[in-house]
């Protein structure tokens, strides 16, 4: 299951992608839980933990103000209102794979998949901006762990 998560992760990203762009259009009939069984839907034969994506989908949804609240402080000269829609979703999405899905996702694994995400979908700085963020983020959520 775990070399089918890449999938599930592109899924989520395209879900919460999706749903944040119409709803900042001010697309008030945006309903994140269609898109995502749309988005799973289309992939069914290939996806076999769709359970892992409709966490990651749903989890990121719900705390994304405390998922904002802990990229910010990282890199300030970047406000999250100015960084990309994408980079800002896979920011997101490591954020919460880091906090909530660290006892089956080493953190390694959650880092370099948005890496990779943002190689795939972000610019030509997306990779290195995730790395770096997330890079950081994770020291600072080690360090807590240990005190």
């Amino acid at each position: 299951m775990a070399s089918n998560r890449h999938l599930g992760r592109i899924i989520a990203l395209q879900t919460l992608y999706e749903h944040d762009f119409r709803t900042d259009s001010g697309d008030e009939e945006s309903d994140l839980n269609e898109i995502l069984t749309r988005n799973i839907e289309r992939y069914s034969d290939k996806v076999d933990d769709k359970d892992f994506v409709e966490r990651l989908v749903q989890g990121v949804a719900k705390n994304a103000k405390q998922l904002d609240d802990q990229i910010a402080p990282i890199a300030p000269e970047w406000p999250l209102s100015q960084v990309a829609l994408v980079d800002r979703e896979i920011l997101r999405m490591a954020a919460y794979e880091l906090t909530e899905f660290s006892d089956f996702v080493p953190p390694k694994v959650a880092i370099n998949e948005a890496v990779e995400l943002a190689k795939s979908f972000g610019s030509e700085n997306s990779s290195r901006f995730v790395n770096g963020v997330l890079g950081t983020l994770w020291r600072q959520t080690d360090k807590k762990g240990k005190e």
